[in-house]
């Protein structure tokens, strides 16, 4: 396998926590706990947040005050403040709320396709090309997400070929960066590389991320493989929150403390505090009543308290 001889000196960590990561709480997640989560974030020293989603409330109720959020938050100059996008409509709130980038998505599994959105993978992306148009018009950075990208809850495996092709689609509406995202957890190491090899030979290495749900424990493997292969942009999610409705048992997207915690141990540079992360996973696992997901989190919170 065609491996670099070095991992990347730095990384850049996407905060995921405030959207993938909320969006599935089944209790009523107020708005200024959001904004204070993002603002703790913001201070931990993150290039990028994840921060709202401008869908249906309907769908999605647990976003229903994105506007709120991204017009209360205390914004750091330099830092990206995310979107997700579905829809025109959803591009126009994104616009008014200010958001630095807006996020597109469609999925690598045809079954998962079909299942989630009742539509082919091709009728999915095709339809965001008005929205990465008006992305563009406006001066907004565009990212897409490749969700079922190594696995799929319904078909099972995902070919190589149909990763590339989704990758392929959204390079053509102009994204500025494609996430390759593990939406169930079921990679492992070994597969993770040959799927970011794949995704590297059709869009530019410094413009792919990871993005790893940890449902087998298996995300930060999958991590350490992806950055062997050059990649240097990885999601995570404060205190491991996060789900996914349409795969059953999938848990929460890989802890953003040991994201941090592994990448301290290996020297690579993240420009992030952990220490301030770890508050901020402390604070919204108290918010949300039960214990934080996150171990490296959970363990440098008991040895403070001892």
């Amino acid at each position: 396998m065609n491996k670099q001889a070095s991992l990347p000196k730095q990384v850049k960590i996407v905060e995921v926590g405030p959207r993938d990561g909320l969006q599935n709480e089944k209790e009523n997640v107020p708005a200024e706990v959001k904004i204070e989560l993002v603002n703790r974030l913001t201070n931990a020293g993150f290039p990028n947040i994840e921060a709202a989603s401008f869908v249906s409330p309907k769908w999605v109720p647990q976003m229903a005050t994105s506007r709120e959020v991204m017009d209360a938050i205390v914004r750091k100059p330099g830092v990206i403040y995310s979107a997700l996008t579905p829809n025109m409509q959803g591009f126009e709130a994104a616009l008014a709320a200010r958001a630095d980038e807006v996020v597109i998505f469609g999925s690598a599994s045809e079954a998962f396709s079909q299942k989630n959105i009742n539509c082919s993978i091709a009728e999915s992306i095709a339809r965001f090309e008005g929205v990465a148009k008006a992305a563009k018009d406006n001066g907004l950075r565009l990212r897409g997400s490749i969700s079922c990208a190594f696995g799929c809850p319904y078909q099972g495996d995902v070919p190589l070929d149909a990763v590339a092709d989704v990758v392929g689609r959204m390079r053509e509406l102009g994204c500025d960066e494609i996430d390759i995202a593990d939406t169930i957890g079921v990679a492992t190491p070994r597969k993770t590389q040959a799927v970011m090899e794949r995704a590297i030979a059709a869009f530019r290495v410094d413009g792919l991320s990871g993005h790893f749900h940890d449902t087998y424990g298996q995300a930060l493997a999958n991590i350490y493989a992806s950055m062997e292969v050059g990649i240097a942009i990885f999601h995570s999610s404060v205190s491991g929150l996060g789900g996914c409705p349409y795969a059953k048992g999938a848990t929460g997207n890989v802890a953003t403390e040991d994201v941090l915690y592994m990448m301290q141990g290996l020297g690579v540079e993240t420009g992030i505090d952990l220490d301030i992360v770890v508050d901020a996973g402390q604070y919204i696992s108290q918010f949300l009543g039960r214990k934080g997901a996150s171990r490296a989190g959970n363990a440098i919170a008991a040895k403070r308290a001892q």
